[in-house]
């Protein structure tokens, strides 16, 4: 591929995630919760079940010490909280709250429609196109 075209390229994508990003931001700032915190939240909730603070700072390739913090933040919010590990009655798992589903439900809402409103421009089949070159582009096989 030609330097000059994959940068252009680059440099639209980067654009275009700047504009999402900025949207998302705010929308962040309204709900109260740090980029950190709803990475956290979206870890538990892809989980489907509580995790230990050291799983999660394994994921989020984080020190444990850092997720413990972020951890104690979104717990005196109530988004998540803190219950014995049955297999291990040492170790503590986080699990997330109602609240904090109820939370992430409605960033997702929030961030689909600064999508839609971002790709609004395009022509159904243009945005079904981009959804498909997209999907190429992030597949990991």
């Amino acid at each position: 591929m030609d330097r000059e075209l994959a940068g252009h390229i680059a440099d639209l994508l980067t654009s275009a995630n700047r504009r999402l990003r900025r949207a998302s931001r705010a929308e962040l700032e309204r709900a109260g919760v740090t980029p950190s915190q709803l990475r956290v939240l979206r870890l538990l909730h892809a989980a489907g079940a509580p995790l230990r603070v050291s799983e999660l700072a394994r994921q989020l390739d984080v020190i444990p010490r850092s997720a413990t913090s972020v951890v104690d933040l979104l717990e005196e919010r109530g988004l998540v909280s803190r219950q014995p590990d049955p297999a291990d009655r040492r170790a503590i798992l986080v699990a997330l709250t109602p609240p904090a589903t109820d939370l992430l439900r409605a960033l997702r809402a929030s961030r689909a429609a600064g999508v839609a409103q971002l790709i609004d421009r395009l022509s159904p089949g243009e945005q079904a196109e981009l959804a498909r070159l997209l999907t190429v582009l992030t597949d990991d096989d």
